[in-house]
């Protein structure tokens, strides 16, 4: 079976399709099974079979919808924190030669997301005054690879709703400047931030096939430099200000007393920060985008990559199967190795 963008490429025959036909645009490996039909969106805009809506479903973990017209398809990102968003979704593919990697830090250069769950669980555990609270197995899509106050806002909803995202912020940036403080002065925990194996082979040898390099990451930009600074030095890598052609973070902290960047309602699934580093920080311009490959290893950068409209490489070790969004990849590997291959000479 052709993809829907090779049999259908101007998109003006939705109406005559299946279930299965539609979900084909949202990944070349897209089954049925990966995704949860719905009646209507969350929002009750949208319903199945009215206004020219032929199909709605949902990624496992609930985060981003998917309505299908005749002619366009759109995407719904939920927020916790009370700002959705609907943007339109293209079918897309890989082509050769790759121009640029766009590449997640926490989880898929950096094995870093057990360090940064800890933070959420002991945050929530300051709230309930529980030391010995923690997170469950189930917890995990919702407090990894979105944005801090996301994190939070999940864990104030389900453990502790008598409590504020400001009273929740505060907690976790004592904890996050306390560890943080620690690791630097070489007292914390070891396990912090490790580099995914295969790391530097793997980006040494994208820069000698003189393909573009772009870092992203939801984090902030307090917590994620260090990240990578301090598994640039493991690796005796060069400085990653000078190694990457762009970087981009979530920005600085909104808070009293001090002036913050745009990054809390507006990181992935939104797919603002991989449509900025590869437009703004790399220069590729939209019509280039099946030259370019996204890699992630959590649901919300998975998402953020496929509705950037770029194609999706996900890394085997973070939440992609156990959140749902296993059917937005093009690829899915188990290491750097792998999707080497994948991009080819």
């Amino acid at each position: 079976m052709k993809s829907l963008s090779d049999k259908h490429s101007n998109m003006t025959t939705f109406a005559s399709l299946n279930s299965e036909e539609y979900i084909r645009c949202l990944g070349p490996n897209a089954k049925n099974e990966d995704f949860a039909p719905l009646a209507s969106t969350s929002d009750a805009k949208f319903h199945t079979g009215i206004g020219g809506v032929n199909y709605i479903c949902q990624t496992g973990d609930g985060k981003v919808e998917f309505i299908f017209f005749d002619s366009h398809v759109l995407a719904y990102v939920n927020s916790a924190l009370g700002y959705p968003a609907y943007y339109p979704i293209q079918p897309v593919e890989i082509k050769k030669p790759t121009r640029a990697v766009l590449m997640d830090l926490d989880g898929t250069s950096v094995r870093s997301e057990g360090f940064w769950i800890w933070i959420i669980q002991m945050t929530t555990a300051s709230l309930l005054d529980k030391p010995e609270f923690e997170l469950s197995d189930e917890d995990l899509p919702f407090v990894s690879g979105h944005s801090v106050s996301e994190h939070l806002q999940y864990c104030i909803d389900k453990y502790c709703p008598d409590k504020t995202i400001e009273q929740a912020r505060d907690y976790y940036f004592e904890h996050t400047h306390r560890e943080m403080n620690e690791i630097m002065n070489g007292r914390g925990r070891t396990d912090a931030f490790v580099p995914t194996p295969g790391l530097k082979n793997f980006l040494c040898e994208l820069k000698s096939r003189k393909i573009k390099i772009g870092l992203v990451t939801s984090g902030l930009y307090e917590k994620a430099w260090p990240e990578i600074v301090s598994a640039f030095k493991t690796l005796n890598m060069p400085d990653p200000k000078e190694f990457y052609d762009a970087i981009i973070t979530a920005g600085f902290p909104l808070r009293k007393g001090s002036v913050g960047t745009l990054g809390e309602l507006s990181p992935k699934p939104h797919p603002w920060l991989y449509a900025e580093v590869a437009r703004v920080g790399l220069g590729i311009e939209p019509q280039n985008n099946t030259q370019v490959i996204g890699i992630e290893d959590s649901s919300a950068g998975v998402c953020a990559i496929r509705l950037a409209n770029f194609p999706v490489v996900g890394l085997a070790g973070g939440n992609i199967a156990q959140s749902g969004t296993l059917g937005l990849c093009h690829h899915h590997c188990n290491d750097l190795n792998q999707i080497l291959k994948i991009i080819g000479d």
